[in-house]
């Protein structure tokens, strides 16, 4: 049963930081974090997709997202890549980790050429290359599937340590995935490509909160009419497998399920794009009838339209309610407290946002003052204002990025949106979350409800 279908009763509190943030992070310092999130009372750890990036170290432009960062394990903890456990993980993942493989070694030789520049037998996946490339390349293959492997122990280890201290993870599914992924070379037509696997349409939003300009993301289109003949086999193999992972799954840019905005290949910004209709109603159909009640999450940030909603509600997924969001001086903004519903996931910040501490310096006098007047205090202590309005909120679930537990400003801001440079480095300070925050913390959960 979703977490969200708890009612009243579920009423709980989880922390936002990604695993990048952590040393050795699917071994002793993942479980440091969760044994801490036990001791503070929080029962969710919400983190950022976990498949392997680009240069950028972006998590929303993935390698592959069936595939896990190596740069996530704990060194002191690798399991031997051989035995029982390990044949199984190679007969049950199959379907993508061989691709995989071949995709990572290809893209080492070629120093990281894209797959549809690369030479042409590679390019077009014949057979007999392909075959060539695993033999003469075997140590290399062996080696990519040694480190899946460990990501893919270490993180089932990782969730039953969490499992047994009553806290679950939401994980983060991307909508699209990176140009260069094991995805779009093993799976062209699924994607709108040209012969030579270019993109020949690119997804990103128009001009909104984040960008004036919009945001050209650069991520090659579905094929949707070839998805909805295949009964949505590719969709429907990335959600379960990230299920298999994961307690609870955020679906990113959730409003691209209802209508996506497609930009023309060569655009120099978002702007030139356009609305194109997606069968999400469809898709989501069919993973129900598959998986049951969804314990899926929307992420509908931004503006909406009433077809967004719509489908949302028709599938009982909770939206996310943002505090940041809500002081424009509309008393009917749909993420001030007084809007929110319980199906809702509530934050003071996303990822994507400043930490709230940081937000609130960079507002304008008169912002200040709306903000403090809803709040009820001239001068309001912030962060600890806004983290505590998100916990009384009637949102079953409650949500605050570390950064906040802490009150760091600007400087720990994780990503800024529209940019490519300093985003996904911030580090968790060592010994930062103490025993006395925990029961700071176990406090305030206890008032709210949500311990």
């Amino acid at each position: 049963m979703p977490l969200w279908a708890g009612g009243v009763r579920g009423r709980r509190a989880g922390v936002l930081m990604h695993l990048t943030c952590l040393p050795a992070a699917l071994g002793r310092g993942g479980r440091a974090f969760i044994d801490w999130l036990a001791l503070a009372g929080f029962r969710v750890w919400q983190f950022l997709p976990l498949g392997p990036t680009g240069p950028d170290g972006s998590p929303y432009w993935v390698r592959s997202d069936s595939a896990g960062n190596p740069a996530l394990l704990d060194p002191q903890e690798l399991p031997a890549a051989r035995g029982a456990e390990f044949d199984a993980f190679i007969e049950r993942e199959a379907d993508w980790l061989e691709d995989y493989a071949c995709f990572e070694v290809l893209s080492a030789l070629e120093a990281g050429t894209p797959g549809w520049r690369g030479p042409a037998p590679y390019r077009e996946r014949e057979p007999a290359a392909l075959q060539g490339l695993r033999r003469e390349h075997a140590r290399a293959f062996a080696a990519v599937t040694a480190r899946q492997f460990a990501f893919h122990w270490q993180l089932a280890h990782l969730r039953d340590y969490a499992h047994a201290r009553g806290v679950e993870l939401f994980g983060d599914l991307p909508f699209y995935v990176a140009p260069d992924s094991a995805e779009t070379w093993c799976q062209r037509a699924q994607f709108q490509l040209d012969a030579h696997g270019q993109p020949l349409a690119l997804a990103g939003v128009p001009p909104d909160y984040f960008s004036p300009a919009g945001q050209l993301w650069g991520n090659p289109l579905y094929d949707w009419n070839a998805m909805r003949h295949d009964g949505f086999a590719f969709w429907r193999g990335r959600v379960r497998r990230q299920l298999l992972k994961f307690d609870l799954l955020r679906l990113d840019h959730f409003r691209a399920l209802a209508a996506h905005w497609a930009v023309p290949a060569g655009a120099p910004d978002a702007r030139g794009g356009s609305w194109k209709r997606t069968p999400g109603r469809a898709l989501l159909a069919m993973l129900r009838e598959e998986l049951g009640p969804l314990p899926l999450g929307a992420a509908d940030r931004g503006v909406t339209t009433p077809d967004v909603d719509d489908l949302r509600r028709e599938f009982a997924l909770p939206g996310m309610r943002v505090l940041q969001f809500a002081f424009d001086g509309s008393g009917v903004n749909p993420h001030l407290p007084h809007m929110h519903e319980r199906d809702s996931t509530v934050y003071t910040g996303t990822h994507d946002n400043d930490t709230t501490l940081g937000w609130y310096r960079g507002l304008t006098e008169a912002e200040r003052e709306r903000v403090d007047a809803f709040l009820g205090a001239p001068n309001c202590g912030m962060p600890a204002a806004l983290m505590r309005t998100a916990l009384a909120s009637v949102g079953t679930l409650a949500v605050l990025p570390v950064q906040d537990l802490l009150a760091l400003g600007s400087e720990a801001r994780f990503n800024t949106p529209a940019t490519v440079q300093g985003n996904w480095r911030w580090q968790l300070p060592p010994e930062a979350l103490t025993p006395a925050l925990a029961a700071r913390e176990l406090e305030l959960l206890r008032l709210y409800g949500r311990a």
